[in-house]
């Protein structure tokens, strides 16, 4: 941006401006005075440590590189602005792998990571029960965070994470990329506003709970640091099928690591719903199901998730929000994953990944003919202007972690199994110690939460 000219504006009734000989000679020498002087640049241009400058390439590093990761990476590696520093994963031949074909150094403890100067921000996509402690600890030392999503693998876990973003002044994007997606964001807002009628109910995919993990021992990979693997949960045998995050079944389907489909899938489409309602600083104030308490499945052999995922949605859940809208598992044989469908008392809406559909269709046809040419919807770039900025980015760090609470309440009624309140602003079941009991858990030392972030 140029700076504004001190001198007065030329307009269209000002006298011709003419130079003497005496005034040229001046000007000239005071031009060559300026250039032979040390050249002293506003801080905005050369940054400072954890934040980088308009004009500066920002240091990124990645902390955890397997299946999601590898895809961001990619989109990472297009974007000019951005430059691979360092990776780091459990996996260490995993790590050098990356580094070894696109720069940067490698390390197994992600700390390492976090102590280098040159790195402004990270990305992180390791399995959810690693979430909290990497992004925290990354706040605390002021970087700027791009975290897959679900943003936690409890509630208490996100409110933290919210916290150290917030108290540290971070930049704290969230991987849920349909928040930079033209149509899922304008059909939101239309459904939020009003535009296509009142929401009466809201229709959802009957996303699966996790259950337990107890898969004989195999022999631990060279290179790969199992313990810290484990990190904050209590170490159990290595087997390929926990280790991989979709396999048979794979760690995102067992209790300990992950939420399961209902944050795996879940956090997508509950995304989309918090967005359409205006919720996205709050939430339900009541969740429930139909149907028996969930007794969760012991996998103690490999074996597809399909007998897991059948007994873990057999029970229904229901959300209620103060408005009154519910949120109802969806009867359609395809439902939308990554969406929901609103019925509204103008017609019926499904907004997916990407696209709208309507009845009556003309209007999802209104909206998309309004499309601008030339939008952007890459969430990594938006993460990376607002890291330049320091704006709050399309998915900010409260925006997820209520959406991913959502989640988490659908968990908590299945396995509670009965009708729940919840308190979005204190975030609580009130008078209800059983349910809280759920809003956090038990750490394995050393990786346990600060007492202050």
């Amino acid at each position: 941006m140029k700076e504004p000219n001190s001198a007065s504006p030329v307009t269209p009734d000002s006298p011709p401006r003419t130079l003497s000989r005496r005034s040229f000679l001046r000007r000239s020498v005071a031009l060559a005075a300026a250039c032979a002087a040390p050249q002293i640049l506003p801080r905005s241009v050369l940054g400072a440590p954890g934040r980088p400058g308009a004009n500066e390439r920002i240091g990124v590093a990645f902390i955890g590189m397997g299946r999601q990761a590898g895809n961001l990476l990619q989109g990472l590696l297009r974007l000019p602005e951005a430059q691979l520093v360092a990776v780091a994963d459990v996996n260490l031949p995993r790590a050098q792998a990356v580094t070894q074909k696109h720069g940067g150094e490698a390390y197994q403890d992600f700390r390492r990571v976090l102590d280098r100067s040159d790195v402004d921000a990270i990305i992180t996509a390791t399995p959810e029960h690693w979430r909290a402690y990497i992004c925290i600890s990354a706040c605390q030392a002021g970087k700027d965070v791009y975290a897959e999503k679900p943003v936690s693998l409890t509630i208490r876990d996100g409110r933290l994470i919210v916290q150290a973003a917030r108290k540290y002044n971070r930049v704290f994007q969230v991987g849920s990329q349909q928040r930079s997606m033209w149509v899922d964001i304008e059909a939101c807002l239309a459904l939020r506003r009003g535009d296509w009628g009142k929401i009466q109910k809201v229709l959802y995919m009957n996303y699966p709970t996790p259950w337990e993990c107890a898969l004989p021992a195999q022999k631990i990979p060279d290179g790969l640091d199992w313990d810290m693997w484990c990190g904050p949960t209590p170490v159990v045998p290595y087997h390929q099928d926990l280790y991989l995050p979709r396999a048979n079944p794979g760690w995102l389907s067992f209790r300990p690591y992950s939420g399961g489909e209902m944050t795996g899938w879940g956090s997508h489409g509950f995304d989309m719903i918090q967005m359409a309602l205006g919720m996205d600083e709050s939430g339900p104030v009541e969740v429930w199901i139909e149907g028996e308490k969930l007794q969760p499945p012991v996998y103690t052999q490999p074996e597809p998730k399909d007998r897991g995922d059948r007994i873990c949605s057999a029970a229904r859940v229901f959300f209620k929000y103060a408005n009154g809208v519910v949120l109802e598992p969806s009867d359609n044989p395809k439902p939308p994953g990554f969406g929901a469908i609103f019925i509204t008392d103008r017609g019926q809406f499904r907004v997916d990944r990407g696209r709208v559909e309507s009845e009556p269709e003309e209007l999802a046809i209104e909206l998309m003919r309004r499309r601008p040419r030339g939008f952007n919807d890459d969430h990594l770039k938006n993460w990376l202007d607002c890291i330049k900025t320091r704006q709050r980015p399309n998915a900010d760090v409260e925006i997820g972690h209520r959406s991913a609470t959502v989640c988490h309440l659908g968990n908590i009624a299945r396995w509670v199994g009965r009708r729940l309140r919840w308190d979005p602003v204190r975030e609580i079941f009130p008078d209800d110690p059983e349910a809280n009991q759920y809003l956090e858990r038990e750490r394995r030392k050393p990786w346990v939460h600060p007492e202050k972030v």
